[in-house]
């Protein structure tokens, strides 16, 4: 399922901005391809994440994969339910599974992203 709504990179991080604040997370299709989602390293509020630079860990028990920043900004919210409960990935990647907010510092970036149907073409959905 890819939202019509978010913003995506081709390594299948999803991006919603909300006036200056961007909240990250990854794709359905990214949960489905790693499996059951075992723990998330997420960087703290506070921290610098720059633009297609990874910023995190998602680990399955199929692969251990970087996560990449959409955005460049500093990091103003972390999803701390996610220590616990990784799983939501998967049964919610675009509500309770979101991973961080980050302030932008260059909105213009946003433009290098993909829309939902240059995404869906990505993926064939």
């Amino acid at each position: 399922m890819v939202q019509d709504d978010l913003m995506y990179t081709k390594e299948h991080e999803w991006v919603k901005v909300e006036g200056d604040v961007a909240t990250i997370g990854i794709t359905d299709f990214a949960q489905q391809q790693l499996g059951d989602i075992v723990y998330v390293e997420l960087p703290s509020p506070g921290t610098r994440v720059e633009f297609m630079k990874a910023f995190g860990t998602v680990e399955a028990v199929k692969a251990v994969s970087d996560l990449y920043s959409p955005v460049t900004g500093e990091v103003v919210g972390v999803n701390s339910d996610l220590g616990a409960d990784p799983a939501a990935i998967k049964s919610s990647p675009y509500g309770r599974g979101w991973m961080i907010k980050v302030k932008l510092e260059a909105k213009q970036e946003l433009a290098k992203l993909m829309t939902a149907a240059a995404y869906r073409q990505l993926v064939g959905d």
